[in-house]
Order: C-alpha cells, then structure tokens, then sequence
C-alpha cells in the first residue's frame, strides 16, 4: 500500500487526503458528482478510494482523463454544449469556466436580450418569484395600518 498524503494536488486545486476521490473530485470547478464518478471508473479506481492512497501512477492517469474530458466521454457530460461561438461541445474546467460565464453574461446584456437586462439590474433570471424572496439589503417590515 503506497505512502499516505495528507493533500494531493490535482489541477492546481488541493484535494483533502483523507476523502474519497468521487467527493474530493467535485471540488475542481467544472467537475461535478456524475463527472466524478464517471472518471473514477475510467481510471480503474474504486470511488471510495481516498485520495491519500493513490499513487502517482494512478494521480497521473486522472489528470490525463480530466485533460482530455471532450474525447473521453459522451457529450451529455460536458459543461458547454453547442458551444456559441464555434459549434463544438466543449468541457470547460477552473477559471476558463467563471471566464466564460462571465463572458456569457456579458454577451446578453450587449445584445439586450430579457435575461441580459435581468443581469444587469441584480433580478432573478431563470423565472423564480420575486415578490417575497430574493430582496436583498433593504430590509422590509410589516407597514402598521393608520387609525
């Protein structure tokens, strides 16, 4: 059994040693619970494995699975379908991800499409209510009735 680490870095993110690989796999932005696991059995590891225990041999073959996310899994896995700009699906990892989030958002409010202009002014864009939740710093009591 190899050597025991306390933190493991994979992608330039710090993974706790002593969790298993699929929960500490979901901390690298851009990778979730279903990717995890479906790289876990790629790479040949048990998903309970602790991150700790592996060897480099086996941190290396994850890291290569996770480069080549695109090639190796089926498109529904991916973080960017169709992707605007050239058509290609595409899996976005880290800070490329918040980049093009951003960009995204950017975008629609350039164009002043509906959720570009709900962006822009700090609303709920993906059709939640609004009259009760999501009020932020103006705090709102109950208005007394005049006698």
């Amino acid at each position: 059994m190899p050597e025991f680490r306390e933190i493991v870095r994979i992608l330039d993110v710090d993974l706790n040693g002593s969790n298993a690989i699929r929960q500490e796999l979901t901390k690298i932005k851009g990778i979730g619970p279903t990717l995890a696991m479906a790289i876990c059995h790629k790479a040949g590891i048990p998903p309970h494995t602790r991150v700790g225990y592996l060897t480099d041999e086996q941190i290396n073959r994850l890291v290569e699975i996770i480069k080549n996310i695109e090639s190796e899994f089926p498109p529904y896995l991916l973080n960017r379908r169709f992707d605007r700009i050239d058509g290609q699906d595409h899996h976005l990892l880290g800070a490329e991800l918040t980049l093009r989030q951003q960009q995204d958002i950017e975008f629609e409010k350039a164009i002043g499409s509906w959720r570009g202009y709900r962006h822009s002014y700090g609303l709920k864009v993906r059709g939640q209510r609004t009259r009760t939740t999501g009020r932020k710093s103006r705090p709102l009591g109950v208005k007394r009735r005049r006698k």
